[in-house]
């Protein structure tokens, strides 16, 4: 690629609070390439007619060297593209597509390696026998995998849509070759979370546009941590609640921060500086 220039974009809903671009484009610019990241949020009357395929194919025709995915199209982006690595497939979710030189898209899942280095830097020590993961979307796979991989022996994955936990579940431990996940019902899920080590929120409920908890708070003590991958606002009802109950918390910056790292180094070929895109992240609060 043109290392004296890259050009970026996120595609995804209700992202105008999004960090990301800050944190590409100062990485990039302190590699010396002006970069422009730019926000493809189909909320907005501008693109809310577009299709996926439609802005994939105008990012493809305008240059573009890769793009972010977000919430809602983390899954509904694959088969739109032209290869999909072998993780990003078994967890049937993509966050990060590359496009070359000739246009052709490759998708990847840097929301693997950014929740797991979040969990190493905030949990490290915190007990994972028992954990419920509310939440079986576009993210959820990554932080399932995550979490079985990283200590977790036993996984409760939530949905209001049980059948789409039953299919996560199903994925996931064929990925890591064990029975370590279950698929289960939301409804009711507090009975469950209130004898589990800790529970993470893997859905979209904590950002402006979702405001609330994805369950009743009133079933932690003080024994559970709680995890987020939301990261706008940083401060979430769910947190709040949690830390008021005495729990340790996990927010969304490590994940935020760590898949945007390994994206950048996708798009670019370029080593980034974590500390730095971290430094950026941390000023737009």
């Amino acid at each position: 690629m043109n290392r004296e220039s890259i050009l970026l974009g996120l595609i995804g809903e209700d992202i105008s609070l999004s960090r990301t671009p800050a944190m590409h484009e100062a990485e990039g610019l302190a590699h010396g390439a002006a970069t422009v990241y730019r926000r493809l949020d189909t909320r907005t009357e501008r693109l809310r007619e577009k299709t996926l395929a439609e802005l994939l194919e105008a990012a493809r025709a305008t240059g573009y060297n890769g793009l972010n995915i977000t919430h809602p199209y983390k899954q509904t982006v694959l088969p739109l593209l032209d290869h999909v690595s072998e993780q990003a497939a078994q967890l049937g979710s993509v966050n990060t597509v590359v496009i070359s030189a000739e246009g052709r898209t490759t998708g990847y899942n840097t929301d693997v390696t950014g929740f797991a280095r979040g969990l190493e830097e905030g949990l490290a020590d915190a007990t994972m026998t028992e954990v419920v993961q509310v939440g079986a979307g576009g993210v959820g796979n990554a932080v399932a995998y995550s979490l079985v991989t990283h200590g977790v022996e036993r996984l409760y994955v939530a949905d209001l849509d049980p059948g789409r936990a039953h299919s996560l579940a199903e994925e996931i431990n064929a990925a890591v070759g064990r029975e370590a996940v279950r698929g289960v019902d939301a409804v009711g899920i507090e009975e469950i979370i209130s004898r589990a080590d800790g529970v993470v929120n893997a859905t979209p409920m904590g950002m402006p546009a979702h405001p609330g908890t994805a369950f009743d708070t009133s079933c932690l003590m003080p024994r559970h941590w709680v995890g987020d991958v939301v990261y706008m606002p940083l401060e979430t009802r769910l947190l709040a609640e949690a830390r008021a109950v005495g729990c340790r918390t996990l927010d969304g910056t490590g994940m935020a921060i760590h898949q945007a790292v390994d994206a950048f180094r996708l798009f670019t070929g370029l080593e980034p500086d974590a500390e730095r895109m971290r430094t950026t992240f941390l000023s737009l609060s």
